[in-house]
């Protein structure tokens, strides 16, 4: 099982609809392990780490993202997978 790291950036309307929360249900369904926060900016940030099956479906999952969300593209960049996490946390600093 490959394990990988994802870091994504998630623009559109994603501040004020549960996006974090939600993605975080996604995650620990999915057994994907990281954070995700709210940028100043408007935009989710998000760093995944797990097997790379369950990180992509998180990532399509970003791409529609939960109900009262307008995603408008989703940024993934590739990082080497660290396996620094020990569950999937909801940041609420910068």
């Amino acid at each position: 099982m490959k394990m990988v790291r994802a870091h994504i950036y998630i623009s559109g309307y994603v501040q004020g609809v549960f996006f974090r929360s939600n993605m975080k249900e996604v995650a620990d369904r999915h057994g994907v392990k990281g954070w995700v926060r709210n940028l100043p900016d408007g935009r989710v940030e998000a760093v995944l780490e797990g097997p790379e099956e369950a990180v992509s479906r998180v990532i399509e999952w970003a791409r529609r993202g939960p109900p009262l969300a307008d995603v408008e593209d989703v940024e993934v960049k590739w990082e080497e997978y660290k396996g620094e996490f020990e569950d999937f946390k909801i940041r609420y600093y910068y």
